[in-house]
């Protein structure tokens, strides 16, 4: 049998970068404080590799709080000691100490980002991760003028450490943010803010690929150029069918690349680009907006001597879908489709091992204060999955697991089921006080699952995104009301459902989910609104080894920091 060899564009290379973690002055809203940031940018620096390439980022903690970083979205093939959450597959990264995360980027090719994973850091602490497809490999769109990563963050004037800290001892809700931001930036439609305003300048008759990015803590978000239609081509990092619309709707820890026409000549006009929360729930929320600006390069032409002044130009508007237009949300989500062709084929698994049926949503726990709390009837609130509010442990579970000392870290009995069903999108029970406990549910290789999660109404129905590490997942499914399982399964989507890493479970609804079992190791799952991850919401699979070598976990790496 003769060997092929592989041009050496087809191995992929190995890349090296170096983040260190430093305090940083920044400004905004007329409001200097001191936050935890990057190789002393804020947001953090973009990350570019190609498919196929090796990763070896040295993260270096020169802050007092201790840090761990997470490539969300990167599927960490048996490399889950590179995952980054803290306390699931690593002890944090501490004060003056190492940390070399080595991973290679296998099947995967678009936008993701990193974030810091451990407490409300992540605020700050985050930045574009944008992975090129193998050289030579073209997009399944036409080639854009020019590609423009997009980020969308919260800006809070208090430290975010204080305020979830503060949250969390007397069981009420954190105070909100005070602005969301564009690429770190609050725009003019805030107090103070003018100078501080992401501009997006493009040239006529050009398409543009924007890498749009949700870093946010708690806020989904809609989005909208004036007066353009965007072409949704790909979600986390997964292509699909191309579709035109005017706003699009993006959670936390979801990333949307779109392809944005200019006019075939200049407007003579400037556009804003808006984007505002999209919010279900009863709790408070930042209700405010941020906004960049697009504007067009003059080119110089025979009739004009001076180019007019932006200053002069008429400004235009976007309308965006009411705060809570979850009509809109549905049918938006519904347009994603993958690509489903030869090149990129939607594998959903046909055959199921595995149904789980979580239920997801908020709930309480005992006041432990003696001048009582700030939740609901003088409780703490709290989120579950099935009821149990997650308990994070002191010691990594990937660790324990791998070395055979579980006991007393966590329990392999994660419930299948809700412990107790009720009407979850009807009249809430009179008992809403939720579990505590640190379990899993543990997964042979290669099984394959169907997961059903479904709001419940116990505090006020509300959207959840829910984002699995380790696997891309298929929704084939979502509706309104108590998933009904002898109806409903009929109206799967098996033949061309979007892939993604992030969903957001309907506000009173349910969503369906499939995926593979193929990477052993410990798999968070969680809400990505930081403040419903801080009360519980989260809870974690671990995947058993496989018999072969290359469905093994591989060892963990020296410099694996220790709690």
């Amino acid at each position: 049998m003769a060997l092929a060899i592989l041009p050496q564009h087809a191995l992929g290379i190995t890349r090296h970068y170096e983040l260190n973690i430093t305090m940083l002055n920044v400004t905004r809203l007329c409001h200097t404080k001191s936050l935890v940031a990057v190789n002393g940018q804020f947001p953090g620096p973009r990350i570019v590799a190609r498919e196929g390439d090796r990763l070896l980022i040295k993260v270096n903690n020169h802050v007092s709080n201790n840090i761990t970083i997470h490539w969300h979205g990167i599927r960490q093939l048996r490399s889950g000691w590179a995952d980054g959450p803290a306390y699931i597959t690593q002890c944090p990264i501490q004060t003056g100490q190492s940390y070399v995360y080595n991973y290679t980027i296998v099947g995967q090719r678009g936008t993701l980002f990193w974030h810091a994973h451990i407490s409300w850091i992540r605020a700050t602490v985050y930045g574009p991760l944008i992975i090129l497809p193998k050289r030579h490999v073209q997009y399944p769109f036409a080639k854009p003028h020019e590609e423009v990563p997009v980020i969308f963050g919260e800006w809070f004037n208090a430290d975010t450490e204080a305020i979830i800290s503060q949250a969390l001892q007397t069981g009420g809700g954190p105070n909100v943010s005070d602005a969301y931001t564009l690429n770190g930036l609050p725009g003019p439609l805030y107090n103070c803010s003018a100078k501080d305003t992401f501009k997006l300048k493009v040239k006529a008759g050009k398409t543009y690929l924007l890498r749009l990015i949700n870093a946010a803590l708690n806020d989904e978000l809609f989005f909208s150029i004036a007066n353009h239609t965007l072409t949704v081509v790909e979600a986390d990092a997964l292509y699909v069918k191309p579709f035109e619309t005017d706003t699009i709707l993006i959670t936390p820890g979801q990333t949307t690349n779109v392809l944005l026409k200019t006019k075939p000549q200049f407007p003579a006009a400037t556009f804003l680009m808006l984007a505002r929360p999209y919010a279900t729930g009863a709790a408070t929320f930042d209700n405010s907006t941020v906004a960049g600006i697009l504007e067009y390069e003059q080119s110089p032409s025979p009739d004009s001597s001076t180019p007019v002044s932006v200053m002069k130009l008429p400004l235009f508007r976007p309308t965006l879908p009411a705060l809570n237009d979850t009509a809109f949300a549905a049918n938006f989500l519904n347009k994603l489709r993958s690509l489903a062709n030869r090149q990129y084929p939607a594998n959903v698994p046909q055959n199921i091992d595995e149904h789980f049926f979580f239920t997801v949503g908020l709930g309480t726990s005992p006041c432990d204060q003696t001048q009582g709390c700030q939740g609901p009837n003088g409780t703490k609130f709290a989120a579950s999955v099935n009821n149990i509010s997650f308990a994070q442990p002191t010691t990594a579970l990937l660790q324990s697991h791998f070395s055979g000392q579980s006991s007393g870290v966590y329990s392999p009995d994660f419930p299948y089921n809700p412990l107790r069903w009720f009407n979850y999108t009807g009249n809430p029970p009179n008992n809403t006080m939720v579990g505590n406990a640190t379990k899993v549910m543990v997964l042979p290789f290669n099984t394959s699952v169907e997961l059903i999660m479904q709001d419940t109404s116990i505090l006020g129905a509300e959207s959840h995104p829910l984002h699995l590490h380790g696997f891309n997942f298929f929704v084939v499914g979502q509706g309104f009301g108590n998933y009904d399982p002898n109806k409903d399964p009929k109206n799967f989507n098996l033949v061309d459902p979007v892939e993604r890493n992030t969903v957001g479970v309907p506000s009173g609804g349910w969503v369906a989910i499939r995926f593979l079992a193929d990477n052993p190791g410990v798999w968070f799952m969680h809400c990505h609104l930081e403040v419903h991850t801080s009360w519980g919401l989260k809870m974690a699979w671990l995947v058993l080894d496989g018999k072969l070598r290359n469905q093994k976990l591989l060892p963990p790496p020296a410099d694996l920091p220790k709690c």
